[in-house]
């Protein structure tokens, strides 16, 4: 899978994927935006109001330069080729346990209640063993996960919330993957070996002979190269899938299994260039691209849409829009001319239950109906503590690097001054946000990296503290004083008074909605006027990828390397919601990517941290820690700076034990 962001989504969405167990390494949206995955402009704007924008002339492949390789002899000649590692992720998980003693039984640890670190701990490490032979597995198991929202599509060109990364990834062939610690390795589920050169500017790879769609067609290098001439196609609009892919130069099929990747720049970051999103080539050929670029339109991927053809452990069972979507293990993934070629996936079926609202989500852990869903502060803390609870369930919480903020729209000349967006930072009352309503689970956020991380600021700067005198101090300063005494701040743009007034878009669930009301309740007080506007997920997005936003609430998840940073803050990129632009934060992006120490790079990394801190694109808010609800039945949860599933194997590593 990829490797860029994760849309946290707090309005946020995920992005590409790959490798099953492990979705992208890029930034991951939350759930509400900033995901994994908002902007206006004063309020989202309907989608009948915007113009309608020229077709793009459709050519495969437009946005690759032309290239001719050599040949793989010539390169097998003249090329210093280095191993890379081509590794089991649940092999390498096992050795990770092997090294530690489990702190209790499982029976001592489903007997607990997590009410104290100590507790937590012994919960985890008896909890997230993997079985220690086949006999323990009850392979006709079924699992039923969390949906917090439907699938918009299962196509994974065009993922781009968690839901859909979680669900895509389970299903999508990838030959790379990275584990807890972000290392990346080649998977030995689908690859034989990998090479690099060692100017860093080409990698060779030889895929297993074993491999097939869930149509029982052969999945060949030529699938891998054709996926990525479409993702580098600009009719095709997958601008967050592009981002990264667009640094390869090349990508050339030499025959069925051979593959060799071309480097544009001796990047750094060119091992997480390689993971993108891979479809088969025979289902999704050119002509049928072309006839319809968005992928979604034509019947012919309509159709596809409930049932896609797949690399992946799973395919689609059913789907019941709204409803659930129910997965089923395939046999010919993990078999091949009769013979088990591949770990068996651990369970027969996976239902994800779509529950948007938690409240009936945990109503249903409670039953029994569904069998894990990550836990909101006020559930955590108050709702899952009692005798009905733990009969059925435990709980399990872990650090996790989420960040969510509110982004300010700079192409608007209510947030352009940095003045201004500063006295917004010190507007907000950050003590109330994590007390009240984050229960005190959460900690206070002060920018892009979490403190743990090798790339933060030592020290860290200074968090935010709620000063209204020194808010109102520095929007005097900028030219926006209440000249009329209305009560509002006002200021003369392009000669006309402009009052202080906008909305802030955010998904509508309750606690993002309560985090905005918190913030206009603190601007309320110097002089400002926000307008929330609560909207569902998609139309956040569209809002978002558009700019039709003033400002939002949203998160981002951490990504594998900072550089997937890039695309949230470099000039002109698709992610930049907010248009931030800083030629310094810009070069350094660059001197990034080439900086092969890692130290050196990492120190690069601070100074865009830094730099971010003093621009205030973002009003950082909090990091939000993984706070899981499992049933008694789960084994194998283990977790990772982007929570319990989004690395290698993550998922793939819980099972369900079988009865005596």
């Amino acid at each position: 899978m990829s490797y860029r962001h994760l849309m946290v989504l707090a309005l946020f969405a995920s992005l590409p994927l790959g490798m099953w167990g492990c979705t992208s390494g890029n930034s991951k949206p939350v759930e509400d935006i900033s995901d994994n995955e908002p902007d206006s402009n004063d309020a989202p704007v309907a989608a009948d109001n915007i113009a309608p924008q020229a077709p793009v002339e459709f050519k495969f492949g437009d946005l690759i330069e032309p290239f001719s390789p050599p040949t793989l002899d010539e390169l097998n000649e003249t090329v210093e080729w280095q191993d890379r590692p081509v590794l089991d992720s649940l092999a390498l998980l096992r050795e990770k346990l092997a090294k530690e003693q489990p702190l209790a039984t499982v029976e001592q640890a489903l007997a607990l209640k997590n009410d104290s670190p100590a507790d937590n701990e012994k919960i985890k490490s008896a909890l997230g063993q993997l079985p220690e032979s086949e006999d323990k597995v009850n392979w006709d198991a079924e699992i039923n996960r969390h949906g917090y929202g439907d699938v918009n599509s299962t196509n994974p060109l065009l993922s781009s919330s968690v839901i859909e990364s979680e669900v895509t990834g389970l299903m999508a062939f990838g030959l790379f993957s990275f584990d807890w610690q972000f290392n990346p390795f080649a998977s030995s589920d689908t690859v034989k070996s990998w090479q690099t050169s060692k100017d860093g500017m080409i990698d060779k790879v030889v895929m297993r002979d074993d491999l097939t769609w869930s149509d029982g067609t052969p999945i060949t290098a030529h699938d891998v190269v054709h996926s990525f001439k479409a993702i580098m196609t600009s009719a095709i609009p997958i601008p967050a899938l592009r981002s990264g892919t667009d640094k390869l130069k090349w990508v050339e099929a030499y025959d069925d299994h051979t593959l060799v990747y071309f480097q544009k720049e001796p990047y750094a970051t060119n091992v997480w260039t390689l993971n993108f999103s891979v479809v088969p080539k025979h289902i999704y050929p050119e002509e049928k691209l072309a006839a319809d670029p968005t992928l979604v339109n034509d019947p012919y991927f309509v159709k596809l849409e409930n049932a896609p053809v797949v690399g992946g452990p799973y395919v689609i069972k059913s789907r019941t829009r709204g409803q659930e979507i129910i997965l089923e293990r395939r046999d010919s993934y993990y078999e091949h001319d009769g013979k088990q070629v591949r770990d068996k996936p651990h369970f027969k079926t996976i239902r994800f239950r779509i529950r948007p609202d938690l409240s009936v989500a945990l109503l249903a852990l409670k039953a029994g109906d569904i069998d894990e869903m990550q836990l909101a502060p006020e559930m955590w803390r108050t709702q899952t503590n009692d005798a009905e609870y733990y009969r059925t369930n435990t709980k399990a919480s872990a650090l996790e690097w989420t960040e969510f903020h509110f982004v300010w729209n700079l192409a608007d000349p209510l947030f352009a001054d940095k003045r201004v967006r500063k006295a917004l930072a010190y507007a907000m009352d950050y003590e109330e946000l994590i007390e009240r309503l984050r229960y005190g689970l959460d900690e206070q956020c002060s920018g892009v990296f979490h403190p743990s991380a090798k790339w933060a600021p030592q020290p860290a700067p200074p968090l935010f503290v709620q000063d209204l005198d020194k808010a109102e101090e520095l929007l005097d300063e900028a030219g926006w004083t209440d000249s009329d005494g209305d009560g509002i701040r006002d200021k003369i743009v392009d000669g006309k008074k402009v009052d202080f007034r906008f909305s802030m878009l955010t998904v509508n669930k309750q606690d993002r909605v309560d985090i905005c009301t918190l913030m206009r309740e603190c601007l309320d007080q110097i002089g400002i006027k926000c307008d929330i506007k609560a909207l569902e997920f998609p139309v956040v997005v569209d809002n978002l990828h558009k700019k039709q936003f003033q400002a939002a609430f949203g998160g981002w998840g951490t990504g594998a390397d900072p550089y997937t940073l890039e695309n949230i803050f470099k000039t002109g990129e698709e992610r930049n919601y907010g248009s931030y632009s800083s030629p310094e934060v810009d070069e350094l992006f660059e001197q990034g990517m080439l900086e092969h120490d890692l130290e050196k790079r990492a120190e690069i990394y601070r100074k865009i941290a830094l730099r971010l801190y003093e621009d205030q694109p973002y009003t950082w808010l909090f990091y939000q820690n993984a706070f899981y609800g499992f049933n008694k039945s789960l084994r194998g949860y283990n977790f990772s700076p982007r929570g319990p599933y989004s690395y290698g194997p993550g998922f793939g590593a819980i099972w369900k034990a079988a009865t005596p």
